[in-house]
């Protein structure tokens, strides 16, 4: 028999069981300041005892169109958002300022190409999305626009009319490669970021490097590129090792290719700390040492850049201010606000004992 006890306990089950009308019910949970301290905790302590456990959340975004939530559109997986240091700091930042706020935060994920699917910022219920280092043309921008969200972007891309902050990512990589110049250095190798969204993964030519649609590997690699020239250096000699995502397995394997050659490089920049990291020890695989032989230099200094044997040298971007900028934005725009210029943050080279003189 479907009775008043066998049925899930609503907010007029409540409010006919105190004596009060359901817009108090209502209150008890949405608008506190709007009821007595005592009646508030009757209220309560009465849904508790019939099992009530409170306003739907999803009947509740349908009625009023906002779910108080912040959607962070992820380029790669889930894993990422945990695995990776750079990106984890930030997002704890991002999430420890909207924090308190009653605003959830709903991770989208993506792929190494092209971040998440179109279909999943559709159904995201969320009423401001946050797009952490997608590339130009990501699907996912547009399902942003589609919908009227309000939009942050981290790093890259620049969208028109969205709030963003960003790095100087050319300013960082070229102050690491003056760095290895003063020092002597004539002979490199880079180790690169994602260039194109096809899963190549290997040395890049001078067509691969044109075009990228990711902003940040077309500024840190320019950076690079731009020092060594101006420095005399030829750049056909400068061998490119493009890789598909930002690991230590990763930076290993590169780290060994690019040193198997003949000359082989005396530097390799890297355009991650766990790059470098894994350069390191593709340095050691091949019975070379950091700095003796080989100089190694990163980008973010993370926490374990400055505990590498032998620590790392590296730019430092101030990962959690990026991230606290980012939470702040969100936080603006879903009070109605309107996006202003793009907040550029400065970054700095940290030297350390992985850069030394040339070998010879």
């Amino acid at each position: 028999m479907d009775t008043e006890q066998t049925r899930r306990p609503t907010l007029d089950t409540v409010a006919r069981a105190v004596g009060v009308s359901r817009a108090t019910v209502s209150n008890a949970y949405n608008r506190p300041t709007q009821l007595s301290a005592d009646l508030r905790a009757r209220i309560l302590e009465t849904a508790i005892k019939l099992g009530y456990t409170g306003p739907d959340p999803v009947a509740r975004s349908l009625a009023t169109r906002k779910s108080a939530a912040v959607a962070f559109m992820l380029q790669s997986g889930l894993s990422s958002a945990f695995s990776d240091p750079a990106l984890s700091i930030t997002l704890d930042a991002l999430a420890a300022t909207v924090d308190g706020r009653d605003h959830a935060l709903v991770l989208l994920p993506g792929n190494e190409a092209m971040g998440p699917r179109p279909e999943s910022v559709t159904r995201a219920q969320a009423d401001v999305a946050i797009g952490y280092s997608l590339p130009d043309d990501a699907p996912a921008l547009e399902a942003v626009r589609r919908r009227g969200l309000p939009l942050v972007v981290v790093d890259q891309p620049a969208v028109s009319g969205a709030a963003r902050v960003e790095l100087d990512d050319f300013g960082g990589t070229t102050a690491a490669a003056k760095h290895l110049l003063e020092l002597g250095h004539r002979r490199f190798g880079v180790i690169s970021l994602t260039l194109h969204p096809d899963g190549r993964t290997g040395l890049a030519d001078e067509q691969r490097r044109q075009g990228s649609p990711f902003r940040v590997t077309r500024e840190r690699l320019g950076g690079y590129l731009d020092a060594l020239s101006a420095a005399g250096v030829d750049l056909d000699e400068v061998a490119v090792w493009e890789t598909t995502c930002s690991d230590r397995e990763t930076g290993r394997t590169a780290a060994r290719a690019l040193l198997s050659a003949a000359p082989r490089p005396t530097a390799l920049l890297c355009m991650s700390d766990e790059l470098a990291l894994g350069a390191l020890q593709g340095v050691r695989d091949l019975g070379l040492s950091v700095p003796a032989d080989i100089s190694v230099v990163g980008f973010d200094d993370t926490p374990a850049a400055g505990q590498a044997d032998p620590p790392l040298t590296t730019v430092r971007q101030p990962l959690a201010e990026k991230g606290r900028l980012a939470g702040e934005l969100a936080l603006m725009l879903l009070d109605g606000g309107r996006p202003g210029r793009p907040v550029r943050l400065d970054v700095e080279l940290v030297v350390r004992a992985s850069s030394s003189l040339p070998v010879g």
